[in-house]
């Protein structure tokens, strides 16, 4: 049998800059630290910065709101590509995304009230609808997902909509993915147990 990383490395792979443990304290799994930590971007910030990311859909804000600069997170994008933090940056813009797009087919759907007025009085009022907006967002959100990874990738543990896995995932877990699907889903299923509730908790769990 194929011995596999050892999933527990999700609970390894925190900020660098950790006090270390007593030596009472029994040993955990040796985890490597990640390369391209002295630019700042700690797993905490990376998470702050994509809970910023998936409220407010603004990638210069975002940045700023967690100290950085927003060439300095699309090079940590370009850096990850495929990895944990690009899956949830992309998970952050679906996210918002549908919230924006619900509201729009809404209006689409159901139409637009529109006021009529004659000399300055209102004497009534009538919908307007444009189906153009409802094609339009259909074809933007297919355009902003990527094709669904193999059954046996890795990132297939996590759907895109799993936002607030993905930013658990981003900030307790390594900084790339683990070889194996298997792995992934072992790690993830004694993560979520050794917290006590499943990495898809609300997005914003933190309070907005």
């Amino acid at each position: 049998m194929t011995t596999h990383p050892d999933p527990r490395s999700f609970e390894g792979a925190g900020d660098t800059t950790a006090a270390p443990k007593a030596h009472s304290t029994p040993a955990t799994p040796d985890i490597t630290p990640e390369p391209g930590r002295h630019d700042g971007w700690t797993p905490a910030r990376q998470a702050a910065f994509l809970r910023e990311l998936a409220a407010t859909h603004n990638v210069a804000a975002a940045a700023r709101a967690v100290g950085m600069g927003r060439q300095s997170a699309y090079k940590l994008r370009a850096r990850l590509n495929g990895q944990p933090f690009d899956k949830a940056w992309e998970a952050a813009f679906l996210t918002r995304f549908d919230v924006l797009a619900e509201a729009a087919l809404d209006r689409a759907l159901n139409g637009v009230e529109v006021p009529h007025y004659y000399n300055g009085e209102l004497i009534g009022t009538s919908r307007k609808y444009d189906e153009r907006l409802t094609l339009a967002l259909l074809a933007m959100r297919g355009g902003l997902e990527r094709p669904d990874p193999s059954p046996f990738d890795p990132a297939s543990a996590f759907e895109s909509e799993e936002i607030g896995a993905l930013i658990a995932r981003v900030e307790h877990g390594p900084e790339r993915w683990l070889e194996y699907k298997d792995d992934e889903l072992e790690a993830r299923g004694e993560f979520e147990q050794g917290a006590g509730a499943p990495l898809a908790s609300p997005l914003l769990e933190n309070g907005e």
